[in-house]
């Protein structure tokens, strides 16, 4: 797989921190045994409470991977992990109060929709809870008073799918929006159309109606047949496409952003060409273990710039050392 250089040198440096301060519910179970993704005994410090709040919709298979990694890392530091979700920002601000008034030791957040949530995370931080948000809006992370930003750059990754789609000969995309008013998922789109040379539509569909987003993508394919090449922001929704271009006779390429065990069976299969991973396990992980960290001796990881877990992209030739990894949950 490729990275970016500027995301291959900081996920080198996330590896020596992770190694460094090693010490001795969106759909299915996450998997996590402690002898897979980096696990090991448990840590002899302080027992910690550590929540996360995310705005995973109902069945995304990309938050049970993040909780995965959050799951081992909470095992290795001794810590009790809390989650919940909500994929509106008002409910998402109401669950971070409901951990500030348990007096957990730290949040982790997600900033997709950062004005319903910005006032009840810098509440945290007033509190003495220290914050650490990931995956999404990392532009106001600071701004809340977090540690720091871990997950990819999403308008740097937006652009890489943009010239991969020049070096695939591509001329006319989609981007499949699945959650209106998500910053990140904006940014991936403009980022597309900052580096492609085609022209790139947006296309909103209703994200946790699956059917109806399978046919909102069938319909565009039909109606405008010169489409080449379909990118979708969540690996459910290249799934979706697939079945919508079959519907549609349509001959355009799906490529996705996000990785799991479906996706890789797709990019085998050749019916995606490619997709984009952000490393989601790692976000869980990195997250638990700042927090843990800072706690317990004072580190901040990053120097107050984001930690980027991304991006890569995966084509079919990076298959057999993914299969194993997406069915075990880590990647």
């Amino acid at each position: 797989m490729r990275t970016t250089r500027r995301a291959a040198a900081l996920l080198a440096a996330c590896a020596l921190v992770v190694v460094a301060g090693c010490s001795s519910s969106g759909g299915k179970e996450a998997k996590d045994s402690p002898s897979k993704g980096g696990g090991g005994e448990p840590a002899t410090t302080q027992r910690l409470k550590i929540a996360m709040v995310t705005h995973s919709g109902e069945g995304d298979t990309f938050w049970d991977i993040v909780q995965s990694g959050a799951k081992v890392a909470a095992r290795k530091d001794n810590v009790e992990f809390l989650y919940a979700a909500n994929k509106e920002g008002k409910e998402q601000a109401q669950l971070i109060q409901t951990y500030i008034d348990q007096k957990v030791n730290g949040i982790i957040v997600t900033l997709a929709k950062p004005e319903a949530v910005k006032d009840v995370v810098k509440k945290a931080v007033a509190a003495g809870i220290p914050v650490v948000t990931i995956n999404s809006g990392a532009e106001f992370s600071k701004e809340v008073g977090a540690l720091s930003h871990i997950g990819q750059d999403e308008t740097v990754a937006g652009e890489a799918v943009g010239e991969e789609l020049n070096k695939r000969g591509k001329k006319k995309a989609i981007c499949v929006i699945h959650e209106q008013g998500n910053v990140s998922l904006e940014a991936r789109c403009a980022g597309v159309k900052k580096t492609f040379k085609g022209t790139v539509e947006n296309l909103n569909v209703e994200g946790t109606n699956m059917p109806a987003s399978t046919s909102s993508i069938e319909a565009k394919l039909q109606s405008a047949k010169d489409i080449d090449a379909v990118v979708t922001l969540g690996a459910p929704f290249a799934a979706a496409s697939v079945k919508a271009k079959e519907g549609a006779g349509s001959s355009a390429e799906v490529n996705t952003f996000d990785l799991n065990a479906e996706v890789v069976k797709q990019l085998k299969a050749g019916e995606i060409g490619f997709a984009v991973d952000q490393q989601p396990y790692l976000q869980g992980y990195l997250a638990i273990d700042e927090l843990w960290l800072n706690k317990t001796n004072g580190n901040v990881i990053g120097g107050g710039k984001p930690i980027l877990t991304g991006p890569a992209l995966v084509t079919e030739k990076d298959v057999p050392a993914l299969e194993k990894l997406t069915a075990d949950g880590t990647r």
